[in-house]
């Protein structure tokens, strides 16, 4: 039996998040085929020209691509690539940096998030809550801040990790930050990764399995109402993105 895991928009196309099948021995493409098959008609999409597949963790692209041979017993998730592209990466300066939105690990997110650090030690992984991010510039301010702090001794913790997260949160108290934007052990959440881009590439292939979508816009009513920021305070700044700049502002003005 084939077990495939519909992760991001995947699952609003077929209303559950696992499909099993009796197939053996198929390749991707005829399993995309079978996936078109059984689709109800009234879900939206499934574009089969832009997922990401992989097979047993392993991304498919990797493999054989489409042409990738399905067996029993084999494990396949699949994540529909939004506007050209799944991942999130961001160059700031010379340094990468990747944010990846992962499901619900079932109550045990901070254990997920421990075991992919010391997985990946050379990365600084930051662990944040789904409601944490207003948009990816966002996060690329504030990562800028604590990279900058970084250079110039003014980390407002000794661990960078730590510092973007009290950024996020805009305040110096860890435990106030962990309270309002630390993972929920129910819910989806958010990994900052900073490091080497080979390293961003075997951490994105070990853990696509594990991905999902959130939708960053989805927190800007909640982020002003957590910060107090009004539409009258929106309106008198000067910015294209607003709430982003004092977000910025906010994270910007801690000391310690």
């Amino acid at each position: 039996m084939i077990v495939i895991k519909l992760l991001g928009g995947a699952k609003k196309s077929f209303g559950k998040d696992i499909i099993q099948t009796d197939h053996d021995g198929v390749t991707i493409s005829q399993l995309l085929e079978y996936l078109l098959s059984i689709k109800p008609a009234d879900t939206i999409t499934l574009d089969t020209k832009n997922l990401l597949i992989a097979v047993n963790g392993a991304d498919s692209s990797a493999l054989s691509g489409h042409d990738t041979v399905i067996h029993s017993g084999d494990v396949v998730s699949i994540i529909p690539v939004i506007h050209g592209g799944a991942r999130s990466q961001l160059k700031i300066g010379s340094i990468h940096v990747e944010l990846f939105d992962v499901r619900n690990q079932k109550g045990k997110n901070y254990q997920f998030l421990d075991h992919t650090r010391s997985k990946f030690p050379s990365l600084v992984l930051t662990g944040l809550s789904s409601k944490s991010l207003a948009s990816v510039s966002h996060a690329k301010k504030i990562v800028s801040l604590s990279l900058y702090a970084k250079k110039h001794g003014l980390l407002l913790s000794k661990k960078l990790e730590t510092d973007i997260l009290l950024r996020f949160a805009a305040t110096t108290q860890i435990s106030d930050a962990i309270k309002s934007l630390g993972i929920e052990q129910q819910n989806e959440f958010i990994i900052i990764a900073i490091g080497k881009k080979s390293s961003l590439d075997k951490l994105y292939r070990s853990i696509t399995p594990n991905l999902t979508l959130i939708d960053y816009a989805s927190n800007i009513i909640p982020i002003k109402k957590r910060f107090k920021i009004s539409q009258k305070y929106l309106s008198a700044v000067d910015s294209e993105f607003p709430l982003e700049d004092i977000l910025a502002e906010k994270a910007a003005i801690l000391v310690q």
